[in-house]
């Protein structure tokens, strides 16, 4: 939709704009843009796919080309997937092959007790899980392992116990997560922690209303959400902020006219794409939790998103990972 000036506006999302954006990403191979981001490839596939999919235009881009790309990656060493061809294998990347797979009707084309046995292969004594061989841990890891084992039907596998009994030291006092033990909380962290903790039913094993009123306290004034105390907005936590709250069903605790707002005046309405906020380069990591928390938020003409796995609803649907809870009212925007 346009202004009456006859200019994209600001209030509407310009989705063939942005399809055209995702399209183009990655073409120049020539650039040297493309070879400094090549560990995020795999990673940025996901991010590109997943947000034609939230716009209903998942065929923009060729799945014969995607699909073949992602096998490009098999490190046959390691069982999994790296980011690029020739990269070692990581945890995160492979989740992105996984998802992509998935959403194409395609993991049958991997070795998936190879994939099984390198993800389970990385939870430490601990409980956490590390990225890769050489340890780095987080609560990310653990939350990917978790989605990868559920999207590829070996979550019997898990110890939820150790996995579990992990998470809920990593509990800060104001009711949010931290990356490892004793680490501040933070929204992303809290997204992981939330949704691995739905995945294995045991969200009862914390307190959620203080938790909601955490995430709900990340709003700034101009409708915008951070990641954490006294920071700025980010267009990326309009997912990671509203999953959580939408997981423990307290969407209604966010003005959602306000972030709506925020998310389309992000937009880059020349060249398409959306920025971390007005003003500032788009990038496809922000497209697509931009368009994501639309979704969630009920925004007209959105695929609905499923919060805990941040695939296509009607996907989870499908595979019969969505659980009664987590067929939650979607808040419309005005």
């Amino acid at each position: 939709m346009s202004s009456s000036s006859g200019k994209p506006s600001s209030t509407e999302l310009n989705i063939p704009l942005h399809v055209k954006y995702i399209q183009t990403l990655g073409q120049n191979k020539d650039d040297l843009m493309y070879h400094m981001t090549s560990h995020l490839r795999m990673n940025a596939i996901y991010w590109g796919l997943m947000a034609l999919c939230i716009m209903n235009r998942k065929d923009a881009l060729d799945r014969d080309e995607t699909i073949e790309f992602v096998l490009s990656c098999w490190d046959d060493e390691a069982g999994a997937f790296g980011a690029h061809p020739g990269h070692d294998a990581h945890i995160l990347s492979t989740l992105s092959a996984i998802q992509v797979l998935t959403i194409h009707d395609a993991v049958d084309k991997i070795d998936v007790s190879r994939v099984v046995k390198f993800i389970l292969s990385l939870q430490q004594p601990s409980g956490v899980f590390a990225g890769d061989s050489f340890g780095e841990i987080d609560t990310r890891f653990s939350y990917i392992a978790v989605q990868a084992l559920s999207l590829l039907g070996h979550l019997d596998k898990l110890d939820v116990e150790k996995t579990v009994a992990y998470v809920l030291k990593c509990r800060n006092f104001d009711g949010g997560f931290g990356a490892v033990i004793g680490a501040e909380s933070h929204s992303g962290q809290v997204f992981v922690c939330v949704a691995l903790l739905a995945i294995l039913d045991k969200l009862d094993e914390i307190d959620q209303d203080t938790l909601a009123w955490w995430l709900a306290e990340r709003q700034l004034p101009n409708g915008g959400l951070n990641g954490r105390p006294q920071k700025l907005e980010d267009v990326c936590y309009s997912f990671w902020v509203l999953s959580a709250i939408s997981i423990l069903d307290k969407l209604t605790w966010i003005d959602a006219d306000k972030l709506a707002g925020f998310i389309l005046s992000a937009q880059d309405l020349e060249n398409g794409g959306i920025a971390d906020r007005p003003g500032d380069q788009p990038d496809v990591f922000h497209t697509i939790f931009g368009v994501a928390g639309l979704s969630l938020l009920g925004h007209p003409g959105l695929e609905d998103v499923d919060p805990v796995y941040c695939l296509p609803a009607s996907l989870t649907e499908k595979l019969g990972l969505r659980k009664a809870w987590r067929a939650l009212p979607r808040r419309t925007v005005s």
